[in-house]
């Protein structure tokens, strides 16, 4: 692991950190925020995941989490969202290849050389972090915007025994009945329908739902409003009478100006559970 730089940030430390990653074959950059508490032991920690077009940068940067994250005593790791560098297969779209890994292990040329961004969230980047940082990792959360609201979602509803908290700002809840989704998903994973299934919340929550109460804050004036399908996992939860709240913000879109309005919401969220553990 290598430091890019560690700046001081509200009694912690903001890092920025790279390694060679095994599931993404190539090299890969992240962020850690240290909060105070974690100079007098190890602290939960809570996994933010970024949407389309993000890097590490983009909530580092804009969500302003850190401020919260020092109150609360909680870290940060903020993942990049795809695998990046020469040799990286990539799409001229936007939404497809790199900046939009949405989370899964590609199965599908191009894309399976490099595209394990599920693995690579939940094993690869946990075992490097824990072996670096004094994290209690027993007390995981786990939260995204938009893809990343997605991911967050998918991990934690898969694996509840990993992830004991999860929120997510405005994510794309219904990808195999969205174009937000179905692009990708058939990209990544091929034709075959069946195995999308894991990686669309509202299915697996209207299955399974989430040990923990859920938050889901997401803006009424958000510009990709039929993209995202809010509605599919609000009636998945209210089918499976899952604890937590669904909100409709008004006049929020789909910006960090919108996470970060609700930023202190979340990280609280996650921190009541967390230190109860």
């Amino acid at each position: 692991m290598k430091t890019l730089s560690e700046n001081a940030a509200f009694g912690g430390t903001q890092g920025v950190y790279s390694h060679a990653s095994s599931a993404c074959n190539c090299e890969m950059t992240f962020a850690v925020y240290l909060p105070p508490q974690a100079k007098e032991g190890p602290v939960p920690v809570l996994w933010y995941l970024s949407g389309l077009t993000c890097t590490h940068e983009n909530a580092m940067v804009k969500a302003g989490a850190q401020a919260w994250a020092a109150e609360a005593g909680i870290a940060l790791v903020f993942p990049d969202t795809s695998p990046r560098g020469e040799g990286v297969a990539d799409d001229e779209a936007y939404d497809l290849g790199q900046g939009a890994g949405f989370y899964v292990d590609a199965t599908q040329a191009p894309w399976a050389a490099h595209f394990s961004m599920w693995t690579y969230i939940r094993e690869e980047l946990p075992t490097l972090v824990f072996r670096n940082f004094d994290l209690l990792e027993e007390a995981q959360g786990i939260t995204g915007h938009s893809m990343g609201g997605h991911g967050a979602l998918t991990l934690a509803l898969n694996h509840p025994e990993q992830y004991k908290s999860v929120s997510a700002f405005a994510p794309i809840c219904n990808p195999t009945g969205s174009d937000w989704g179905r692009m990708q998903l058939g990209a990544y994973l091929g034709e075959d329908e069946a195995t999308w299934q894991r990686h669309d919340a509202s299915k697996l929550m209207a299955e399974s739902g989430f040990p923990t109460p859920v938050l889901i804050d997401q803006g009424d004036s958000d510009q990709f409003l039929g993209l995202l399908k809010p509605e599919a996992l609000a009636q998945a939860m209210a089918l499976k009478r899952q604890a937590g709240t669904f909100r409709m913000q008004p006049g929020y879109d789909h910006s960090y100006f919108f996470v970060a309005s609700f930023m202190e919401d979340h990280i609280m969220h996650h921190a009541e559970i967390l230190h109860r553990l």
